[in-house]
């Protein structure tokens, strides 16, 4: 599945990922990799930061990430319960790709041992509760649909922001209909930004 969203200048962002996923235990979806290399790790309407495996600050990189709710979660569900998708398989596990500014809310890749990366769906958890939100989407489709205001979620009331997402596509095709606009900033690890990312609304 190409990604479309339309990268700012410069180079892509390579990436250690055969160190990274050997550090995980795991593969990891090749759309979440295209985000990575495409923006580098960086957030996105100063919301959503996407976790990225060569950043220096532990807060937002990945492998750090990844060992830290790995603990925090096991601790948690010492006394409360998991949440169901989790249930299905004693084998199932989540792992973190973002974390949403100011919240101590993570978007999580729901594992199934079934399942290949590529075909791993995202879990929500609002971090200072207990509830968990359950998305059958890929990582990058569903970033797509929360900052075009699409995705069906409760928890990003204020998606898309009226000033960063246009309402009205830049070509005429309903099949199609072409790159909006999205603010995103050059905080945290995005290396090389653009004051005017374009990401298209069709994958």
């Amino acid at each position: 599945m190409p990604l479309l969203f339309l990268p700012p200048p410069g180079p892509l962002r390579s990436r250690d990922w055969a160190a990274a996923e050997q550090r995980l235990g795991t593969a990891l979806p090749q759309d979440y990799k295209e985000l990575v290399e495409t923006y580098g790790g960086g957030v996105f309407d100063e919301t959503i930061w996407l976790l990225d495996p060569a950043c220096p600050d532990e807060d937002y990189n990945l492998l750090d990430q990844a060992t830290e709710r790995a603990e925090v979660l096991a601790n948690l569900w010492e006394t409360e319960a998991k949440p169901a998708q989790l249930l299905d398989s004693s084998q199932a596990q989540v792992l973190p790709w973002a974390y949403i500014e100011g919240s101590g809310a993570y978007l999580y890749w729901l594992r199934r041992p079934e399942q290949k990366p590529d075909e791993w769906e995202v879990m929500f958890n609002e971090g200072r509760g207990p509830e968990w939100e359950y998305h059958p989407h890929q990582c990058a489709p569903f970033l797509l649909s929360v900052l075009t205001g699409e995705a069906d979620t409760v928890y990003f009331p204020d998606f898309p922001p009226p000033l960063s997402i246009s309402s009205t596509p830049t070509t005429t095709s309903s099949k199609n209909p072409g790159p909006l606009p999205l603010s995103s900033s050059s905080k945290g690890c995005l290396l090389g930004s653009s004051s005017d990312v374009r990401l298209s609304a069709s994958w």
